[in-house]
């Protein structure tokens, strides 16, 4: 399921608490965005389309929470970037990673564990 950017950050908004109103999504956004109401709801309603979230009547509005789980979603859009940009290939995405930001000693040290944990497979 492709998710566009501006439709993560109303996801984002639903995986840290749900189920919200557009209103509610709105306030969450507050700062971070300068959207209409109607902008988040029709990102709401694209969501609603792709199946991304759920509605639930509540009086006269509904509340909406997230069926994509943020661990399917961050999974499909770091292998779709591995993929794209880097022919599948890890090696040369944490190669570019590393020779851009120095990578902490804690990062080498995980990525040595994972190294040895792949080893022993």
């Amino acid at each position: 399921m492709t998710i566009s950017d501006a439709e993560g950050q109303v996801m984002e908004v639903l995986w840290r608490k749900s189920p919200l109103g557009t209103d509610e999504i709105a306030k969450a956004l507050e700062g971070q965005q300068d959207w209409q109401l109607a902008t988040i709801k029709t990102l709401v309603n694209r969501l609603l389309t792709k199946g991304a979230i759920s509605a639930e009547k509540d009086g006269r509005r509904y509340l909406y929470s997230p069926v994509l789980q943020r661990d399917a979603w961050l999974k499909e859009q770091s292998m779709g970037l591995v993929d794209r940009l880097f022919d599948g290939r890890l090696a040369p995405l944490v190669a570019h990673f590393s020779s851009h930001r120095k990578l902490k000693k804690a990062d080498i040290e995980a990525l040595r564990a994972l190294l040895k944990e792949h080893d022993r497979d």
